[in-house]
């Protein structure tokens, strides 16, 4: 039990943790190198300019102090005095540190000084000294005389007796540097692999149960960053999920209510004429067709509705005037309106160019008008309009009352969605009427979109992308 409650590790984390560590170790490690190599280059050429400075300044000193004496003698004698010439010389008014690279370089036993016959005056022989075998030397002159030779080391000879204070050093320098950018990088790593870990996490834990069928799941949005991005899709998407979910359902629901009905009366015509309750004559068998033509209306809108979701509707899109094609199907319905008790009014304005089907569009307003037949009280009305608005023909087809509340007008293109909720064919068909009219709307690229009528009914406003008139000659041609 204790074990399960302890903080499960994200790879992801650790991954991340060790690419911070890797990356800022090399990072040190780069500068370290580039530091070296800017030491082994240029700060040693300056040292060499500096030690050279340095020798010419202490021969110019030797030159003058041979000028009052006229000899070497008094150096051989005095060792100290050697001494605290070169340490005048060199560091007038202080004293340079033993241990420090300048006291180093300034250091008197780096100097060596023979006299205008080679012979030494002060200083170690070269023979006597490990490493001095290479010194650099300069003329030490007096009034145009040359009266002595002043040797000195070269800086790449004393930085070898000094690379073991340097690295040192150095080592202990970077020994905390090192120390300073782990102690950073697990602190850094450590909360960023936590933070992102337990942020991947949770979306793992609720992407397992969205494809477990858990479409309930929600992840929390905080700040503005990707991963909140990330999980507000992730939210999106599962919303989206369950809605289709409680969709498919309905739609099994009501498709199973509305193909029940039929099937009923079907069979139960079929038993009563087994039974020999009704005859089997032409009125039974009549009604027995009704019911057989309702089922496949029924299928083959169910037919239409699966095309158009799955992209393979047939539409065969042509130029084609639709005021014209509007006005005579409008004409052919006069008298099936005026049956149900409606009166049309209608103002098209033509020519109206479009890219269309035919048998597309004449399925379209069969929809429109009988659902106006079906929800229309008698007597009633319908007010067609065609009207161009820039770059779109724009229809309005328009009934009266009874109407529909505006809560209601979004899902008036559910299938199977009736707004009174009855079952009823009484009031209506079977639900799928306005689904098809925007199904064949939107295989047209028109937008079809429902509001509140002016005559007290419903108003269904349909946008139909114009064709140019040169594109409409092309076409022709």
């Amino acid at each position: 039990m204790f074990a399960k409650r302890l903080p499960a590790f994200s790879r992801l984390g650790i991954k991340l943790f060790a690419i911070i560590l890797v990356v800022n170790v090399a990072i040190a490690g780069a500068v370290f190198v580039a530091i070296s190599r800017s030491l082994d280059q240029g700060f040693l050429d300056y040292l060499s300019r500096s030690q050279t400075q340095r020798a010419e300044t202490l021969a110019a000193s030797l030159g003058e102090a041979w000028s009052g004496r006229q000899s070497w003698q008094w150096l051989r004698e005095s060792p100290r005095a050697w001494h605290e010439l070169v340490r005048r010389q060199l560091w007038p008014g202080s004293k340079p540190r033993p241990m420090s690279l300048e006291g180093n370089l300034s250091n008197p036993r780096n100097f060596v000084l023979h006299d205008e016959n080679g012979l030494p005056v002060i200083g170690l022989p070269p023979e006597d000294d490990e490493g001095a075998a290479e010194l650099r030397w300069i003329p030490v002159m007096s009034h145009d005389r040359q009266v002595g030779t002043l040797g000195y080391r070269p800086p790449d000879q004393l930085m070898e007796r000094m690379d073991r204070l340097f690295l040192k050093q150095q080592r202990r320098n970077l020994t905390i540097i090192i120390i300073a950018l782990a102690l950073t990088s697990l602190l850094l790593a450590g909360a960023l692999s936590w933070w992102v870990g337990r942020r991947t996490r949770s979306m793992a834990t609720a992407t397992r149960r969205l494809t477990e069928g858990d479409y309930s799941v929600r992840l929390p949005e905080r700040g503005r960053d990707e991963l909140s991005n990330l999980s507000h899709d992730f939210n999106v998407l599962a919303e989206t999920l369950e809605t289709s979910r409680e969709a498919r359902s309905r739609w099994v629901s009501d498709i199973a209510h509305e193909l029940r009905t039929p099937l009923a009366v079907l069979r139960g015509e079929i038993e009563a004429m087994l039974d020999g309750i009704r005859s089997l004559n032409q009125d039974n068998l009549r009604s027995l067709a009704q019911e057989v033509g309702q089922l496949e209306r029924l299928v083959g809108d169910l037919r239409l509705l699966s095309q158009s979701d799955a992209g393979a509707l047939e539409v065969q899109l042509a130029p084609l005037d639709l005021a014209e094609h509007l006005d005579s199907r409008l004409e052919e319905a006069g008298g099936w309106m005026d049956d149900h008790g409606l009166t049309l009014e209608r103002h098209i304005d033509g020519p109206a160019w479009i890219r269309g089907d035919l048998q597309r569009l004449r399925q379209l307003w069969n929809n429109l008008l009988d659902n106006t037949s079906a929800y229309t009280q008698s007597p009633g009305q319908l007010k067609v309009t065609l009207e161009r608005e820039n770059d779109v023909w724009v229809l309005r087809w328009e009934d009266s009352a009874p109407g529909v509340p505006e809560s209601e007008l979004p899902r008036l293109t559910e299938r199977l969605y009736r707004v009174e909720g009855s079952r009823n064919r009484a009031s209506g068909g079977s639900g799928l009427g306005l689904s098809i009219a925007t199904a064949l709307a939107r295989a047209h690229d028109a937008e079809m979109t429902p509001s509140i009528s002016a005559l007290g009914g419903l108003c269904w406003t349909l946008r139909f992308p114009a064709l140019s008139s040169h594109l409409q000659f092309e076409e022709d041609e």
